[in-house]
C-alpha cells in the first residue's frame, strides 16, 4: 500500500529496497536502543495513532500487514500518515511478522526518528518555575510492559520527565512503546549515568526525592508534599531500590496493603504514588 492505494504486492525492486530498510531499521533501533533512549520502532495501532498525532518527531514509513482490517483506528492512522506524507507500505503476513519485534503489533508498524534524551542539568536547570516539578526516577526496570506502564500512568498523571539509568535498564522497545499507547511521544526522558549521581542533581535544583519502598514506615498517604518540586523514585522488579538509591532517598514511603501479598509491582505501585502526588 503506498500513498492510500491498496495493492496485494509492491514492485520487485521496492521489496529489495524495502527489505534492506527494514533491516537496517532494525538494526539502528537496537543500536540506539544500547546508546540512547530508542523508539525508532514503533508498534501497535494506538501508540502508531499517537506518534503521527503528535508529530514531535519525523515518521518516515508506516507498514502495514495485509490482512489488516482498514476501518476505525487503522483508518485514521492511514488518514495521518496521508496528512503527514508519510509513505504507507503494505506487507504480506509473512514479511510483516520478519519486521514486526513484539508479540502483538496488531499489523501496524511505524519507523520514526529516535526519541531525544537530555542531560539532566541542561534540562531542569531551565526556569523551574514555569516547567512541570513532578519527575519520575527508575532505579534499573528491565521488564518492557512494566515500563510501558509506568510510563502511561506517568502521561495520564500529568508527569512529564522520565529518568533512566544508561545501562541495565529497559529502553524504549516496540513493546515498551506499545504497552504505553503513544505516552512516549509525550514525554521528556533524562538519560543518567547512575540514579545515586541523579538523586543529587535533582536535589541541588530544588527537588526533594521521596523513593517508593514496601517497607518504610511512613506511608504515601502520610507524606506531605506541599507545592515543592519531588523527584518519585520507583525501583526495579525484585529487587526494588538499590542500597545506594535508598540512601539518597530524602525520605521513604510505603503504599498501604491488606492483603496477603508482599507487596504491588513497580506498574501498579507507580500508578498509586502518581496519582497519590497530584493529588
Amino acid at each position: 500500500m503506498n500513498h492510500g492505494r491498496r495493492s496485494s504486492s509492491l514492485p520487485k525492486r521496492g521489496l529489495a529496497r524495502d527489505r534492506q530498510r527494514q533491516t537496517m531499521s532494525q538494526g539502528a533501533t537496537k543500536s540506539s536502543e544500547r546508546n540512547g533512549i530508542g523508539g525508532e520502532q514503533v508498534e501497535g495501532r494506538q501508540a502508531v495513532r499517537e506518534l503521527l498525532k503528535a508529530g514531535r518527531r519525523r515518521t518516515y514509513e508506516v507498514f502495514f500487514d495485509q490482512t489488516v482490517d482498514r476501518t476505525g483506528i487503522v483508518a485514521e492512522i492511514a488518514s495521518l500518515a496521508l496528512d503527514r506524507r508519510v509513505p504507507l507500505k503494505e506487507l504480506s503476513t509473512s514479511k510483516f511478522d520478519l519486521l514486526r519485534r513484539s508479540e502483538s503489533s496488531q499489523g501496524v508498524v511505524a519507523i520514526a526518528e529516535p526519541l531525544r534524551h537530555y542531560d539532566i542539568n541542561s534540562l531542569l536547570s531551565q526556569d523551574l518555575d514555569s516547567r512541570a516539578k513532578k519527575v519520575i526516577v527508575l532505579d534499573h526496570v528491565t521488564d518492557p510492559r512494566n515500563l510501558g506502564s509506568v510510563l502511561r500512568s506517568a502521561e495520564c498523571a500529568g508527569f512529564e520527565y522520565i529518568v533512566l539509568p544508561e545501562r541495565r535498564s529497559t529502553k524504549i522497545t516496540p513493546t515498551v512503546a506499545k504497552t504505553a499507547v503513544g505516552a512516549v511521544e509525550y514525554l521528556k526522558f533524562v538519560l543518567v549515568p547512575g540514579v545515586a549521581s541523579a538523586l543529587e542533581d535533582l536535589k541541588k535544583l530544588g527537588f526533594w526525592t521521596m523513593g517508593l519502598d514496601p517497607e518504610a514506615t511512613d506511608t504515601i498517604w502520610s507524606v506531605k508534599l506541599d507545592s515543592a518540586p519531588l523527584a518519585l523514585v520507583l525501583g526495579s522488579e525484585g529487587k526494588g531500590l538499590s542500597r545506594l538509591v535508598r540512601q539518597r532517598c530524602d525520605f521513604l514511603a510505603s503504599i498501604p496493603q491488606s492483603g496477603h501479598l508482599d507487596s504491588l509491582n513497580v506498574s501498579a505501585a507507580a500508578a498509586v504514588a502518581m496519582f497519590t502526588v497530584i493529588r
